[in-house]
């Protein structure tokens, strides 16, 4: 994702509370945003699995499919 679309992921996530959903475009795997770590480019994601992930903004994009 963008810089710009990876400030407004993490926005939603942490101002607006709102669980984003992503996927990451090097796995395949699904998941919602839950924190951001602006200064390593990283979104902190629960995947649906229930399992915990960090990946870095260029191996994930919004997953409009899964929007709420």
């Amino acid at each position: 994702m963008t810089a710009n679309n990876f400030s407004q992921v993490c926005y939603r996530t942490e101002q607006r509370d709102e669980s984003v959903p992503l996927l990451n475009i090097k796995n395949g795997q699904s998941g919602y945003s839950f924190g951001c770590t602006e200064a390593g480019e990283t979104v902190q994601v629960r995947l649906t699995t229930g399992e915990l992930d960090s990946w870095s903004r260029n191996e994930c994009v919004e997953n409009f499919s899964e929007s709420k």
